[in-house]
């Protein structure tokens, strides 16, 4: 940090040459001069007068008391307040490589010419939008103060729209070095078109996002409201007080590109922005302004800070979560030397008490992954016995129950001679991997052209059926073509619920569109095979679920939007599939009537004939420890029932919890 006091002279007297050991930031006085020449900096420059942090001649100012602390009204919107202007400079790195289908990217230091150009690209994109065909969903009030139910709207169709920009990409031969994008085109897509909410800043908590909730891609917090900047990592509003106006911080994400100290849940020591080198100019001192000075104002003001956590997507290594942590208040700031021999800020946040835990359950995962023998309530480490690529532990840490009802663990279905599907099939003649675009393959022909998986493995849309290919297509075994074959990709573990019997969750984040498991089991003719006391067993494509839309809006891809996708599944024929003997982890997903799971028929040929079968997918991005659950839907005589019929066989009553629970289920 440029610093120092020159005694009485009128002309500050600057020692470059010197660093500042740790010290509080108290200790340096903040000046705002009078000189209507001096030069602004940041988003400020209307509010209050320019700002030079460290160089000022003696009893310029008196110090401010830093550590004085005036409680805010929790989670109460400041209609004060005035939102800051673009954030986009505050972030010090570009992206030297990004896969748009994985949201994983290099950085890369940016110059002016290479923002003016990015901004110009996104633009263009989000012009050539067509305007019809297309129903924002959103309330003029709701894009002021969402709601849970507006939230994983919105998430949900920004995830459908990235998804299906990444396939178009995925589609095309792009030169080499070109950056996609996904998430940024459809962030502006959306923007423009105002399907966001929470639009209104507030410091506190955020209507609708809820702690411990997930995103893989920045954009997705600057539409739901939670975090504005789609890459710096403070953001803030400014407050005006009797004299002048000020900023606020109100969320910060810690993602790990500064150096900040965030392995313990409680505390977070975080580091200030600004200084890092890049293309055009070597690491400097940070400064206080914006989002640091920001940080410095809450810490007097004591007001609560949102915290975002960014960590390694434990599935794909190359991608990133973020998770919303809650609020932190900040008690502490210092100026230490960095590793670049410059000066940083730091930060120390304290999560505030009696919050759920977020990051908490993601380091006791941690230990977990260490070392087994450390989780509470663990039964059997694999109940697969090897039968799954990933073991699946069995946990009851709610009874003195040992374990479920015996059955043999398959990792597929099983087809008698009779049940298989008559009519010849052909896989494709692809001899290396099957390639997005290639309408040569015989696999992708079938899937209308399209190839049903993003580049990782990320289903794109719903649809009556998807052809995959199969073990006799000559392609690698490690064809895109082949999601639901690979078996487990995430660390699964069967629990007890406290009234539900057991369940299903996940060590591992999903997110929407990634394959979970099958449901294995024996294909058999009618339910009444197993007997009434089998029915909480069994798979039935024959009942009635409840219809939701869960692809991309065509309009918003240029693509004819009066021509809506098929969603629904449709099986040739009826199929029945117990696993009250015969199963796999997919017997213990628990009914809801609010799921984060969905099934989705898919047929792929085995020595010329085809095969059907039920695969399970996140229907939205779902955190670790989380119960998978799915909707089992009604049986044509329950939905008579429900109407008045006479009978209401095998219904029984659902203890989901949802605020949309139909009472309930089968």
């Amino acid at each position: 940090m440029e610093g120092g006091r020159s005694g009485n002279n009128s002309t500050p007297i600057i020692d470059k040459t010197r660093v500042l050991d740790v010290e509080p930031l108290r200790t340096l006085v903040p000046v705002f001069p009078s000189s209507s020449n001096a030069p602004p900096f940041g988003p400020y420059s209307s509010g209050f007068a320019p700002f030079y942090p460290f160089s000022a001649p003696q009893g310029s100012q008196a110090t401010p008391d830093l550590n004085q602390q005036t409680h805010t009204t929790p989670a109460a919107p400041l209609r004060s307040f005035r939102a800051t202007e673009s954030y986009e400079d505050d972030f010090d790195g570009e992206y030297e490589s990004y896969d748009g289908s994985t949201g994983s990217a290099k950085r890369k230091p940016k110059s002016s010419s290479q923002k003016r150009a990015r901004k110009i690209q996104d633009l263009d994109f989000t012009l050539s939008v067509d305007e019809n065909n297309f129903v924002v969903g959103v309330s003029l009030s709701e894009r002021d103060d969402g709601n849970r139910e507006v939230v994983h709207s919105i998430q949900m169709r920004f995830d459908a729209l990235r998804r299906r920009l990444s396939q178009l990409e995925d589609a095309k031969e792009s030169p080499a070095g070109i950056i996609r994008r996904a998430d940024l085109k459809a962030g502006n897509i959306l923007m423009t078109k105002q399907v966001r909410t929470n639009m209104r800043k507030r410091i506190g908590t955020v209507p609708g996002v809820e702690i411990g909730d997930i995103f893989f891609f920045r954009m997705e917090m600057c539409l739901l409201g939670l975090h504005a900047p789609s890459m710096a990592g403070i953001d803030y509003m400014s407050v005006r007080n009797d004299l002048e106006e000020e900023p606020l911080a109100v969320s910060i994400v810690s993602s790990g590109y500064y150096d900040d100290d965030a392995e313990d849940k409680d505390v977070l020591i975080y580091s200030g922005q600004g200084g890092a080198a890049n293309k055009d100019k070597g690491a400097t001192d940070q400064k206080l302004e914006r989002g640091n000075l920001a940080l410095e104002r809450s810490l007097r003001r004591g007001n609560e800070v949102r915290v975002i956590r960014g960590m390694k997507d434990s599935v794909n290594q190359v991608s990133k979560v973020y998770l919303y942590d809650g609020l932190f208040r900040i008690q502490e700031s210092w100026v230490e030397k960095a590793k670049s021999g410059c000066n940083i800020f730091k930060y120390k946040l304290a999560r505030i008490p009696g919050q759920p835990d977020a990051f908490g359950v993601w380091k006791s995962i941690e230990k977990w992954r260490e070392g087994l023998s450390s989780r509470a309530g663990l039964i059997l480490p694999d109940i697969t016995s090897g039968a799954e690529s990933m073991p699946v532990a069995l946990v009851n840490d709610v009874d003195e129950e040992k374990g479920p009802a015996y059955f043999t663990y398959v990792s597929t279905v099983k087809y008698s001679k009779s049940f298989k599907l008559t009519q010849p099939a052909y896989g494709c003649n692809c001899r290396n991997a099957c390639q997005p675009g290639n309408l040569n393959c015989s696999c992708i022909r079938k899937n209308e052209g399209n190839f049903p998986y993003t580049a990782n493995g990320v289903l794109v849309c719903r649809a009556p059926m998807i052809h995959e290919c199969g073990p006799t297509c000559p392609c690698f075994p490690n064809c895109k073509n082949r999601a639901s074959q690979t078996g487990l990709k995430a660390r699964l573990e069967v629990f007890k619920t406290k009234d539900r019997g057991w369940g299903l969750r996940s060590w591992d984040s999903f997110r929407a569109g990634t394959f979970i498991c099958e449901y294995a089991g024996e294909v058999i003719e009618k339910v009444s095979q197993v007997g009434e006391e089998g029915d909480g067993y069994v798979f039935d494509t024959s009942h009635v679920y409840e219809s939701f839309k869960w692809n991309y809006e065509p309009g918003l891809v240029e693509e004819d939007g009066s021509i809506e996708a098929i969603e629904e599944p449709n099986v040739p024929s009826p199929l029945v599939i117990s696993s009250k003997n015969v199963g796999n982890v997919a017997r213990f997903m628990n009914h809801s009537c609010y799921p984060n799971v969905f099934w989705q028929p898919i047929m792929y040929e085995n020595n010329n004939e085809s095969f059907i079968h039920i695969a399970f997918f996140a229907m939205r991005h779902i955190p670790p420890m989380t119960e998978l659950t799915f909707d089992y839907g009604k049986s044509r005589s329950g939905e008579a029932a429900a109407d008045g019929g006479s009978t209401s066989r095998g219904r029984r009553k659902c203890l989901c919890g949802a605020p949309i629970c139909r009472g309930y289920f089968g």
